[in-house]
C-alpha cells in the first residue's frame, strides 16, 4: 500500500510541473480555441450563403429557360389564330396564349424574387468577409506566439511526459480511475498532503485520530470534505528527496 500511495503522490507531482507549463501559456490556448471557433462559424455561414446563391442561380436559369419555352409556345399559339376555322378553336388559342402569359409572369416575378434575395445574400457575405479576414489575421499571429511559447517549453515537456507515462502505468487501474476523476473535479489536484493538521487541498481540519491512521501509509484514505486522496508527510518528504 506504501508504495501505491508513493506512485500517486509522484503522479500528482508530475501533473502539477506539466500543469505548470501549461499555464506558462496564459490564456493564449483558449483565445485560439476560440478565435478558431468563431472563424469555422463565420465561414459556414459565408459557404451557406453562397451555396444558396449558386443553387438560386440555378433555378433562375431552369425558370428563364422555361419562359424561353413558353414565349416560343406562345408565338406558335398566336401564328395559328390567323388559320382558325371556327371559334371554339380561336377560343382555346386564347386559353393558352392566356396561360402561357400567367406562367411567364409568375416565373417573372420568380426570377426578380431570386435576383432581390441573391443581393441581399451578397451583401450579407461582404459584410462578413472584412471580420473574417480581420479574424484569421488574429488567429494567426496568436497561433504563431503560442507555436513559440511550446517550442520554448518543448524539450521539457517531453520529457516530463515521458516520466508521467512511466509513473502512470505503475499504478494500478482502480487508483488511476480514482485519481482522474477526482484530478477532474478538483482543478488538477487529486492528491494532498496534510499540513498544520489540515487537508492541503481544502484546508479542512483532519481529525488527529485519521491524521495517526494516515501516517500508517497501509491504507488509501480520503478527505473527508473534498474527497482528495490524502498522503502522510512522510511519504511526501520522502518523495520530494528522491527528487
Amino acid at each position: 500500500m506504501e508504495n501505491r500511495l508513493k506512485t500517486l503522490y509522484r503522479l500528482q507531482l508530475i501533473d502539477d510541473e506539466l500543469d505548470e507549463l501549461e499555464a506558462s501559456r496564459g490564456d493564449l490556448p483558449l483565445m485560439v480555441r476560440e478565435l478558431e471557433n468563431r472563424i469555422k462559424t463565420l465561414q459556414n455561414a459565408v459557404e451557406s450563403k453562397e451555396l444558396e446563391i449558386k443553387e438560386a442561380q440555378e433555378k433562375q436559369q431552369k425558370d428563364e429557360s422555361e419562359i424561353e419555352r413558353y414565349l416560343e409556345n406562345q408565338k406558335k399559339f398566336k401564328s395559328q389564330l390567323f388559320s382558325v376555322k371556327n371559334n371554339r378553336e380561336y377560343d382555346a388559342l386564347n386559353k393558352e396564349i392566356d396561360q402561357t402569359e400567367v406562367q411567364i409572369k409568375k416565373l417573372e416575378m420568380e426570377i426578380e424574387s431570386i435576383k432581390v434575395n441573391n443581393q441581399k445574400l451578397d451583401r450579407e457575405i461582404n459584410e462578413v468577409k472584412p471580420e473574417l479576414e480581420e479574424l484569421v489575421a488574429d488567429l494567426e499571429n496568436k497561433q504563431a506566439d503560442l507555436k513559440q511559447i511550446i517550442k520554448s517549453t518543448e524539450k521539457e515537456e517531453v520529457k516530463k511526459r515521458e516520466q508521467r507515462e512511466k509513473i502512470e502505468s505503475q499504478v494500478r487501474k482502480p487508483d488511476l480511475t480514482a485519481y482522474l476523476r477526482i484530478r477532474k473535479a478538483k482543478n488538477g489536484k487529486a492528491v494532498a498532503t496534510i499540513k498544520r493538521s489540515a487537508c492541503s487541498g481544502c484546508h479542512n481540519i483532519v481529525p488527529p485520530q485519521r491524521q495517526l491512521e494516515i501516517r500508517k501509509n497501509n491504507r488509501l484514505f480520503n478527505c473527508e470534505y473534498c474527497g482528495r486522496i490524502l498522503v502522510s508527510n512522510e511519504i511526501a518528504e520522502e518523495i520530494v528527496k528522491e527528487g
